[in-house]
């Protein structure tokens, strides 16, 4: 794995320079097969297929804690607006947290996102890793 294109899009997704399409890209360029995201510890694992690995942290100030309760409703309206509006990284995370997403793996192979919450509930979601659906600025679920 090219752990330098990995730092590139994570720092791309945290400060917004980077697009989604862009991101997904570049991870994919850098040999990510999935990622783990977790608001818990903020931190993100990239993962290859030879089971590398490379870890980030999520270095954003001021984010909620995650809510005890998910809500996939609030959730699915989160992704949208990142989808449709090009919600920035920084507030899909601290909308996501606050509706009770503790963390997610989006796997870039299978075009899908498993989003989880602190009692097991999950919501899948596979629109969102499709480059060609993302609005120019969506970083939303990297």
């Amino acid at each position: 794995m090219d752990s330098k294109l990995i730092l590139e899009a994570a720092r791309g997704t945290l400060d917004g320079s980077l697009s989604f399409s862009d991101v997904v890209g570049q991870l994919l360029a850098a040999g990510v097969e999935y990622y783990h995201v977790d608001y818990v510890g903020l931190r993100k694992r990239f993962y290859s297929a030879e089971g590398e690995m490379v870890a980030t942290s999520i270095n954003y100030e001021g984010l909620p804690p995650v809510a005890p309760e998910f809500d996939a409703a609030a959730l699915r309206a989160n992704i949208l607006d990142s989808q449709r509006k090009g919600q920035p990284y920084r507030e899909f995370t601290q909308r996501a947290m606050a509706g009770g997403v503790q963390g997610y793996i989006a796997f870039l192979r299978g075009k899908r996102v498993t989003y989880w919450g602190r009692s097991g509930d999950q919501h899948n979601h596979t629109r969102a890793m499709r480059p060609d659906s993302a609005v120019r600025g969506n970083t939303n679920v990297i």
